[in-house]
């Protein structure tokens, strides 16, 4: 794989956030560029805001005033289309429309050398749809930046079926030396990031429909729990409703209606008030001046228990019994199935089933469920759901032993795999299905989640980290409680889980 040549001329079309952050970015790895707009003045008004934002950080001693002027001298505004003719590369940034792209990249055909690669920052749209009615549709592929594109390190390199080989690997060689970091998938509905991210947004969007939690709780547990930056629900609102609700549609009616896609009655609500988010003044939130935040529920302080029985395994959450012995609490170990006994209380990590289903199903009483944490050993807070029937004293016991620990408590409606894992399990199950259509490789997969949207650990290293029969296990659950095709688990899971494999080695 050749990258171009940083003498090789980069052509820009679309001058607005997404198309200036990609001239800026070639600009920068010493390409020269050039930007067009069909409005004019357009082009200079980018670059002037690219040089704004770059003497910012000039000021802040991140960026090298003579680095800077000689970026700026690599970016031209180009007054026609035709002005882009000796091009090695052009990339298009303007309107999600079809045939709006389609009209520009003939012009473009009739314009460039054939040597030149024509490329697409589309994020929805179909390459190979997009490349079908060119002479050439070999030299087409997807170049797709995530916004803002001098900051977001990932690209995905987008393959429609006639791009040629060397087009994706002169373009994935190109974009790495630029410093991004790029990942190879076809083009299929949702690419990577916009497909596997789905259940992130559904799962919690589901819990809150059902009653299971409210949203700064479930946030909460996102965050504090799961390791993400960001919940569900203040994610959407920083993206805006409108843009994540149209996506999920799209990616739903791309996929023919799969249930997994199917988008929300409470977002739908959302953008049918014009309550898009923060740049609306409200959404899950309210962002006006003066508004209080909601704040997560915790169960109240409890007494600290003396001693705890640890009855076999905790699997994925062993490091959560040296916390409750540095909080000193006695540690007794016997033999077991993989549970904490405080008192009259059983304690266990779930495993898909509701707390009460696991109960009747085991004969236990006072049965506690916690859920899935990224890291038990720094976990600031855990969902609990307590089977019915449980008696004030065992809530009491598991609610003091696990904050001795250093863990809030956050009860829960009784849900199959509670919020964390639901969402872990869900996610790394639409990877998987990705792996397995060929989309794109666990690694490139893994690293797109979490280049792209910050994810703290890949989807797939997170089943292999927990298990993959546990996340398995918590899929088969989820789609006997539903008995919906939602949380059919991927036969690729499937597959590695009965061969004793894993994702990554």
């Amino acid at each position: 794989m050749t990258a171009l040549h940083k003498d090789a001329a980069i052509a820009v079309i679309g001058a607005g956030a997404m198309g200036a952050g990609i001239a800026q970015v070639a600009a920068q790895a010493g390409h020269p560029v050039a930007l067009f707009d069909t409005r004019e003045g357009a082009a200079a008004q980018a670059i002037a805001g690219i040089a704004k934002q770059l003497g910012k950080r000039v000021d802040a001693g991140k960026l090298d005033a003579a680095e800077r002027d000689a970026t700026l001298a690599r970016l031209t505004p180009a007054a026609r289309l035709e002005d882009l003719e000796g091009s090695a590369l052009v990339v298009e940034a303007i309107v999600e429309n079809l045939e709006v792209k389609r009209g520009l990249f003939a012009q473009l055909e009739a314009i460039c050398g054939d040597d030149c690669i024509l490329a697409s920052n589309t994020s929805s749209l179909s390459i190979t749809s997009l490349a079908a009615t060119l002479k050439r549709p070999e030299r087409v592929a997807g170049l797709h930046f995530f916004n803002p594109a001098p900051v977001m390190a990932l690209v995905e390199i987008v393959a429609g079926l006639a791009s040629d080989k060397a087009t994706v690997d002169c373009l994935y060689a190109t974009a790495k030396a630029w410093g991004k970091k790029p990942v190879h998938t076809k083009s299929t509905p949702g690419f990577i990031v916009n497909r596997v991210a789905r259940p992130f947004y559904a799962e919690s969007l589901r819990l809150l429909q059902e009653g299971a939690s409210d949203c700064a709780s479930l946030d909460a547990l996102l965050r504090d729990a799961g390791g993400f930056r960001m919940g569900a629900f203040e994610l959407t609102d920083l993206i805006g409703h409108d843009v994540n609700y149209a996506v999920t549609c799209s990616v739903f009616d791309a996929y023919y209606g799969d249930f997994r896609f199917q988008p929300s009655l409470i977002q739908k609500e959302l953008v049918d008030a014009g309550r898009f988010g923060r740049k609306s003044g409200r959404g899950f939130y309210d962002y006006a001046e003066g508004a209080e935040r909601p704040t997560a529920q915790s169960l109240a302080a409890a007494a600290k228990p003396a001693c705890v029985v640890v009855e076999g395994d905790l699997g994925p959450a062993a490091a959560l019994v040296e916390r409750i012995e540095a909080a000193g609490i006695e540690i007794v170990r016997r033999d077991g199935a993989g549970l904490l006994r405080v008192g009259e209380a059983l304690l266990a990590l779930s495993d898909g089933r509701m707390a009460a289903e696991r109960a009747r199903d085991e004969g236990l009483r006072n049965l506690a469920l916690f859920d899935l944490a990224l890291d038990y050993a720094k976990a600031s807070r855990l969902a609990v759901a307590f089977a019915a029937g449980t008696d004030a004293a065992a809530r009491e016991a598991v609610t003091g032993l696990l904050q001795a620990a250093g863990i809030a408590v956050t009860e829960v409606t009784d849900s199959p795999a509670l919020v964390v894992l639901r969402t872990v399990a869900m996610l790394a199950n639409e990877a998987a299905d990705a792996v397995l259509q060929g989309v794109g490789s666990a690694a490139d997969i893994d690293l797109a989640m979490c280049a792209g949207v910050n994810y703290p650990k890949g989807p797939l290293a997170w089943a292999d980290a927990i298990g993959v029969g546990t996340v398995l296990g918590a899929l088969d659950h989820l789609q006997r409680s539903y008995g919906e095709d939602r949380y059919r688990p991927s036969l690729l899971l499937r597959r590695l889980h009965c061969a004793g494999e894993r994702f990554h080695g």
